[in-house]
């Protein structure tokens, strides 16, 4: 038999096994099939303990699964409900109402009361639930009728209802790691209920494909089951002759064309990694703003950490502009918080803003010149006792002391500032903080030279 007739065969064997994703297909079974988030699967957790099959009150607390999409909130419902002799309910927070999960509550109470049958109810995106939607689930999860595993991307603390939250636990997930999506990958090109070894999966092609899932289980798989049929659909094509156990390979170049999208070389534990948040940095220094927003598509596509870029942008706001433009800084936080709270692919967009606003933004590294030459001074021994004046009065005995004796407090003088030393006798004359002549550091410059004028004399 030809390859190509092998292969069809092949395809049409997997088509007529299931129709559903493969991703749905190679959902655990079980908690123990569970890759990834072991830091919320040790022996005893809460997961563990409403898996296991009984009607223990420990069992009955309810959850909050808060992660990124791809993380397993779904995968770990579903496990817990087939390893529980529980009766599993999904809802979808897209298209349930209130009617819905009164029904729910409803059958969950009697089954509890007439058959001592516990609900498990798994309610998925709960962070698009109203308020008046999330209140009906409040009377079910107090009372017990149902245990609730809810998941949601965003940020509970702004998402979910205080009294729903005080009564769950919230168990944050964490995307997945590299070793993770690839035990994942090999899993599916040989397990039944996925390729079935109907491909080879090339090295190239599974790092590739790690590369592209950034951390989510369901794009590298769904990545997978695109590059196998593009590469039995090619063998297919090609017609080509072959032994009975030649199989067609998913290299990385089928990768790319299944996915359409290229293959950056880009390694996030590599020099590449390092190169480019380089490059990215000083061209935000160098007030590029266009080279700047072309490395920070680089590494969202490579698939970098965006709380990773957003913590760079926060440190390039202190350290290259500074008190040049004070609202650099806040505007770099905020982008790190939207990031946290609505994750890729929408926080490329506060990230891109703080990007071009900070490469636009006027430079000064006077603020982190003035703390690093000041502890300078403090780690070479340069110090010494605090001006009497400026010590502690408010305790026993600290004005026999003459603490805070001579201290002149500014508020009393109409310009609001005075002649006094603040720095202790051995740095009386030294200046740390120099303002540039950049954004609004010139006007604290020329503000700055009239208040050492006076304090200084």
């Amino acid at each position: 038999m030809s390859v190509a007739a092998s292969n069809i065969e092949i395809m049409n064997a997997l088509a007529a096994a299931s129709t559903a994703p493969l991703a749905v297909r190679m959902r655990p079974r079980s908690l123990d099939e569970v890759v990834g988030q072991q830091h919320l699967l040790r022996s005893g957790s809460p997961l563990r303990v409403l898996a296991q099959s009984g009607d223990a009150p420990a069992g009955a607390v309810s959850l909050i699964l808060w992660g990124p999409p791809g993380t397993g909130k779904t995968t770990l419902a579903q496990a817990i409900a087939s390893s529980s002799g529980r009766r599993f309910v999904e809802l979808s927070a897209v298209t349930a109402g209130i009617k819905d999960v009164r029904t729910v509550m409803e059958r969950a109470l009697n089954d509890r009361d007439l058959y001592g049958v516990a609900t498990v109810l798994f309610l998925d995106e709960i962070h698009r639930f109203t308020k008046a939607q999330q209140d009906a689930l409040l009377p079910g999860v107090e009372n017990g009728w149902v245990t609730l595993v809810a998941a949601t991307t965003e940020n509970p603390s702004f998402s979910v209802i205080s009294p729903l939250l005080s009564r769950s636990l919230l168990l944050t997930l964490q995307p997945l790691e590299d070793e993770d999506l690839a035990t994942l990958l090999k899993r599916a090109v040989e397990d039944p209920r996925g390729l079935d070894g109907a491909v080879e999966l090339s090295d190239e092609a599974l790092e590739a494909l790690v590369q592209l899932a950034s951390g989510d289980a369901r794009r590298v798989l769904t990545g997978l089951e695109a590059a196998a049929a593009s590469a039995l659909a090619s063998l297919s094509d090609s017609g080509e002759d072959g032994g009975a156990l030649d199989k067609p390979v998913v290299s990385a170049e089928i990768v790319a064309q299944s996915i359409d999208r290229a293959l950056l070389r880009y390694d996030r534990n590599g020099d590449e990694h390092y190169d480019v948040i380089s490059a990215f940095i000083k061209s935000i220094r160098g007030s590029d703003p266009d080279a700047a927003i072309h490395y920070l598509a680089r590494m969202i596509e490579a698939g970098e950490d965006p709380r990773f870029i957003a913590r760079r942008l926060m440190v390039h706001a202190a350290e290259d502009i500074g008190m040049a433009d004070p609202q650099a800084l806040p505007i770099a936080v905020a982008a790190a918080e939207a990031t946290q709270l609505i994750g890729l692919p929408e926080a490329r967009i506060p990230l891109a803003e703080a990007t071009i606003y900070l490469a636009t933004a006027p430079k000064s590294n006077a603020v982190i010149s003035a703390i690093d030459a000041a502890i300078s001074d403090v780690r070479a021994g340069k110090f010494g006792r605090v001006p009497p004046p400026l010590r502690d009065a408010h305790y026993p005995g600290a004005k026999r002391l003459g603490h805070g004796k001579g201290y002149r407090y500014p508020h009393s003088d109409p310009l609001g500032v005075v002649r006094q030393q603040h720095l202790p006798d051995e740095l009386v004359d030294k200046v740390y903080y120099q303002p540039s002549q950049h954004g609004n550091e010139r006007a604290v410059a020329e503000r700055l030279e009239k208040i050492r004028r006076i304090t200084r004399g």
